[in-house]
């Protein structure tokens, strides 16, 4: 064979090499697009819950604490913080009868932020916001002091944002029945403890299905959600 005829047999080699290098990284390019694509379209759209960054006030000790005043405040879960009757002139909570509970998104106006002596124990003392229903006064426990160590978890128990402007994007109708108190379905879980407090779940072996029972403020009711939606609603 000439040298000649070994060069344009190498060329023609390089050439249908070249070819199938190029026709491999062109099915290689369709595959991972069409992936793409199904992934895309498959993929569900984001919740705007998960954007939603209430604001804090991160108090750490009695004056800190006391910015609770300078706004209206919103409970996060209903049906969980017990409060009490407070005598203003004594400066004293009434611990020995239990008030009520705080219900679902109730608006509270606090009139001030103090420390009272904790039931049976002389060295705790508990850290109380003031406020008023129907003309009397009432306190709820927001932390603990002891000596000059506070524990304040006003933050996980208060918005003190609207929470109708933090969660604008849920339409009119979920609000209407968050503010009646009532669950439909369709709800999320965090509609549902808007709508009626605190809830218990159970423990489950399918992420897709969670059951959760709430108290209700005395009228259980039971929720089984399914894909983060209310599916199955008893009792109330």
């Amino acid at each position: 064979m000439t040298s000649e005829t070994r060069r344009k047999i190498q060329l023609v080699l390089a050439v249908v090499i070249a070819a199938a290098a190029l026709r491999a990284g062109y099915v290689v390019y369709e595959r991972r697009a069409s992936t793409a694509k199904e992934t895309r379209q498959q993929a569900p759209p984001l919740n705007p819950d998960y954007y939603v960054v209430p604001k804090k006030l991160y108090p750490y000790d009695l004056k800190s604490a006391k910015q609770l005043t300078q706004q209206p405040v919103w409970v996060r879960e209903g049906y969980r913080f017990t409060y009490y009757p407070y005598n203003r002139t004594r400066h004293r909570t009434d611990f020995a009868h239990e008030a009520g509970l705080l219900l679902p998104i109730q608006k509270l106006e606090i009139k001030d932020v103090v420390t009272d002596t904790a039931p049976h124990s002389a060295h705790l003392h508990q850290v109380m916001a003031v406020f008023e229903l129907d003309g009397k006064s009432y306190a709820v426990p927001i932390g603990s002091q002891t000596g000059d160590n506070y524990q304040i978890y006003s933050d996980e128990m208060f918005f003190i944002q609207d929470p109708h402007e933090l969660y604008k994007h849920w339409p009119a109708d979920v609000w209407a029945s968050i503010e009646q108190h009532q669950i439909k379905p369709g709800m999320n879980e965090f509609q549902a403890y808007f709508a009626i407090g605190m809830g218990v779940p159970e423990r489950s072996s399918d992420p897709a299905v969670k059951t959760v029972h709430y108290p209700n403020g005395g009228k259980p009711v039971t929720i089984t959600f399914r894909d983060g939606k209310a599916a199955e609603i008893t009792g109330g």
